[in-house]
């Protein structure tokens, strides 16, 4: 995508990006402007930011012949050389274009005078860039009036003959969905913009971790591998068949799960009153609540009506075990289900504290590689070590060898061995009950 927004910038089109929500046309719009030179010379007083040497409108041309070259010059930041407007059915010609004036008119002018105009949005951007997002919105009539300002760089308010040569730039947004559902781009319009650009999703899973580390406004500590989870989470929600894809599933899907599997470790933080609790890292059972907060930012399919939350709850998991193999495969977890293989119980949830969870699982063999590999470093802190173990014990349960029975409390027990647990999901087995390298590697 990247490359032809350089191309339709270096040929000085119009363009329109054209994606599902939640794809970044607003931020790449808004991030145009940082292409501009930082000041510029302006008329002083000019509405339409009149280039000194070049005036536009009959005042500012008779200031310059007026003033010469005692001309007052101002100079313009590029920030304020950006238009924007969200297309809304209420939008009129004349906050776009303009309208006549009737205190002007009032004032003594003539309704001929090209004074009187209360020039809009757009010509006030001029030698600038302008942006209209969701276009297919803006009602049809309305559209028609961006016809000359795309073609002949000009604008027509309520008759006058006046031509303004308008130097911008003009980005529109638009949502393929929206053609046939809440309105469309009418075909002329269509055919004055230089360019069409489709956007897309992050390709890869390193780019949606780091849109989500960039983007999110953590309020606690959220481990490497929580994230990961999380990221693949959005990405099996975007592919699944249960979701309607002309909708898409926006980045701020992944985004908000990550706030809110941190406000999560936060919570429980601040109800637990062990000083070594306070700390507030988030778990990946911290995770299982998003799934219930965040289904109205996704569209399923008709016949999905009622399971919404179920299927969800799948492509949590289905992450969750896609993240433990990438992370831990190879690794002997074997201390893991030997410390529970007694009937032993370990016993988490969103209130079980750091401590408690440590106290319970007591001295694991193997558990500082495991650490290591989640990235949490040679001394993690009690909350980072509590997030690994969680994580672990989850990854087993999901890889079916550890049971794990939820309490009508919301405390989750990892304990005993399921009765699929020596087969993996090839159809080998383990002997002796512990998983060899390649049930590890699966």
């Amino acid at each position: 995508m990247l490359p032809e927004v350089e191309r339709a910038l270096l040929a000085g089109h119009d363009m329109v990006l054209l994606g599902e929500r939640g794809q970044g046309k607003t931020r790449l719009i808004r991030s145009l402007g940082q292409l501009l030179d930082e000041w510029t010379p302006v008329i002083r007083g000019s509405e339409l930011n009149e280039h000194p040497m070049h005036p536009l409108t009959p005042a500012a041309r008779r200031a310059v012949a007026e003033a010469g070259d005692e001309l007052p010059v101002g100079w313009l930041h590029r920030s304020m050389r950006y238009g924007e407007k969200l297309a809304t059915p209420d939008t009129s010609v004349g906050d776009l274009i303009g309208d006549v004036d009737p205190i002007r008119v009032a004032q003594g002018r003539t309704l001929g005078d090209p004074e009187t105009i209360h020039f809009g949005l757009v010509p006030r951007t001029n030698r600038g860039i302008f942006a209209v997002n969701e276009l297919p919105d803006l009602a049809e009539r309305i559209q028609v009036a961006l016809l000359n300002v795309l073609e002949e760089r000009d604008i027509q308010v309520r008759g006058y003959q006046l031509r303004l040569p308008l130097d911008l730039l003009l980005v529109a947004s638009a949502n393929p969905e929206d053609y046939t559902n809440r309105g469309r781009i009418i075909t002329p319009l269509k055919d004055r913009f230089g360019a069409e650009i489709r956007t897309h999703y992050p390709v890869d899973l390193e780019l949606e971790l780091a849109l989500i580390r960039q983007e999110a406004a953590l309020v606690a500590a959220v481990p490497e591998h929580v994230l990961e989870v999380l990221a693949r989470f959005a990405r099996a929600v975007r592919e699944s068949p249960s979701v309607d894809p002309r909708s898409g599933v926006s980045a701020r899907f992944a985004i908000a799960a990550a706030e809110t599997v941190s406000a999560a470790a936060l919570r429980r933080a601040g109800l637990l009153n062990d000083a070594p609790d306070r700390e507030a890292v988030a778990r990946v059972g911290d995770a299982v609540s998003v799934t219930s907060t965040l289904r109205g930012k996704v569209e399923f399919e008709s016949g999905e009506e009622g399971r919404e939350i179920e299927i969800l709850g799948h492509l949590l998991r289905t992450a969750t075990a896609e993240t433990f193999r990438a992370r831990l495969a190879g690794l002997d977890l074997s201390g893991f289900t030997a410390l529970v293989g007694e009937g032993a119980v370990i016993e988490t949830g969103e209130l079980v504290g750091a401590t408690e969870l440590l106290r319970q699982v007591g001295t694991v063999p193997g558990l500082a590689k495991a650490l290591d590999r989640l990235g949490l470093g040679d001394a993690p802190t009690p909350g980072e070590a509590a997030a690994g173990i969680e994580f672990v014990l989850e990854g087993l349960h999901l890889t079916r060898r550890l049971a794990k029975d939820v309490t009508d409390e919301g405390r989750t027990r990892y304990g005993g061995r399921s009765p699929d647990a020596g087969r993996r999901p090839g159809g080998g087995r383990d002997l002796g009950g512990r998983p060899d390298r390649d049930d590890d590697r699966a």
